[in-house]
């Protein structure tokens, strides 16, 4: 969300901006705002002026009365009441006006980056960079959930009776290397100084419209039934909402956590070949990092962050790829996202196993984090970026280290967390 005053003063930038997002529905927002602020703004000063001869006409009702002028001093009482019930009713406006314009600014999108690419969508990303040779090996690779079956390790039927579509077994192998991922995931993170962390799984509404926008939170958000809670998406919410309404001392800046936590999303729109087996479904565990800092170390992290996620793939002897959102494929909180992509053997080409994005002072201003410094108090920026999401990650793994003869390679930074094992033995 950005700041009132800036749109106040560069509307025709908040278009441009909004133009470049392609959401040119958007843009007799600014306008509209525009007016309710100068209204707000109109009633406010005549609520100060209200008090201020409240306050003036008070002090003048004790003097007449003791100068015994009783009928100028009933006078002055009556003026006062008079000002009072219309200083009511300027207070009621001011809350309504407060209301309607925080409903349009949250809907406005945030300033990008100058940096980003101009796109509609994300078939217009910019690929960034490459690291590691993708291989097509000489042997077919199946997909992803005929190798798992081989290990026994997936069963989607069972799962389809217990709770519908979008949801999975994990058994076995297949089962114990999606924890060994997670694991090896947390302590790569503790080791390049993050703070381990699990958070709440559930998060109340003002946290959710907090970390982000109204399109995301119906796209993805399970409501609790008859209670003020969500499902989380991804432990960001939590992470984010942890510092809700608070003042932060600048020396304690940049507080770099990485945790873990179950998701939950409502997947509104999957569609595609791609979208079988365990690739988009409702229920899956992540490793997420999230950083709040100081604005001018933002883009510092951003580009730390990113990094982290290549280098565990690179361990893990997964090809990848950086590619640069364009402008219409960021979410409205965010100021500039780079998508890290793995590697598919199978389909020849890479596909998005984690998103890094910074969101500025976004989330700051709706969630109320301020930063208390020498110079006085500011809002933080906040960043956040997927470590690993299995079992998404288990896909990039399993293809790119499957040997002809079923088996499946395990890494050398991996193994500690898989009892040792140097290769998976399929079963059938």
């Amino acid at each position: 969300m950005i700041d009132i005053r800036f749109l106040r003063e560069n509307p025709e930038a908040v278009r441009e901006n909004i133009r470049k997002k392609f959401q040119d529905a958007k843009l007799p927002l600014v306008d509209e705002v525009l007016a309710l602020d100068e209204e707000s703004r109109k009633n406010k000063l005549r609520a100060d002026t209200l008090r201020a001869n409240r306050n003036a006409l008070s002090k003048q009702i004790g003097g007449l009365m003791a100068q015994g002028k009783r009928e100028e001093a009933e006078a002055v009482k009556a003026q006062v009441a008079a000002d009072a019930r219309e200083l009511q009713l300027c207070e009621e406006k001011e809350a309504e006006y407060a209301e309607k314009i925080q409903k349009i600014m949250m809907t406005i999108p945030n300033i990008i980056d100058p940096t980003v690419p101009v796109g509609r969508d994300d078939s217009e990303n910019v690929e960034v960079e490459r690291f590691g040779e993708p291989v097509v090996p000489d042997f077919e690779i199946p997909y992803h959930t005929e190798i798992m079956e081989r290990f026994n390790g997936i069963d989607l039927d069972a799962a389809r009776r217990v709770a519908g579509n979008g949801f999975y077994y994990l058994m076995g192998d297949i089962a114990r290397l999606h924890s060994a991922v997670i694991s090896y995931a947390r302590d790569f993170m503790i080791d390049r100084g993050f703070t381990y962390c699990v958070p709440p799984f559930m998060i109340r509404s003002d946290v959710v419209t907090g970390v982000m926008s109204f399109a995301e939170m119906d796209a993805m958000m399970y409501k609790i039934e008859g209670e003020d809670l969500y499902l989380i998406g991804t432990s960001e919410h939590s992470m984010i909402g942890k510092f809700i309404d608070t003042i932060l001392p600048e020396e304690d800046l940049p507080l770099t956590l990485t945790s873990y936590s179950p998701c939950f999303r409502k997947e509104k729109g999957a569609h595609g070949i791609e979208e079988r087996g365990v690739y988009r479904i409702h229920q899956f565990e992540k490793q997420e990092m999230i950083v709040v800092c100081r604005p001018e170390e933002s883009k510092m992290w951003y580009d730390r962050l990113w990094k982290n996620t290549v280098d565990l793939f690179r361990s893990l002897d997964i090809p990848v790829r950086t590619l640069e959102c364009c402008s219409g494929d960021l979410a409205d909180l965010k100021v500039k996202s780079v998508d890290v992509e793995a590697w598919s053997p199978r389909q020849q080409k890479y596909f998005e196993v984690g998103s890094c994005s910074n969101l500025g002072d976004a989330q700051a201003r709706r969630l109320k984090i301020r930063v208390k410094g020498k110079g006085g108090k500011y809002l933080a920026h906040t960043l956040n970026n997927t470590v690993v999401a299995p079992p998404r990650m288990l896909i990039a793994f399993l293809e790119n280290n499957l040997n002809a003869d079923g088996s499946v390679n395990i890494p050398a930074a991996l193994r500690p967390y898989m009892g040792g094992k140097e290769k998976l033995i399929p079963v059938k």
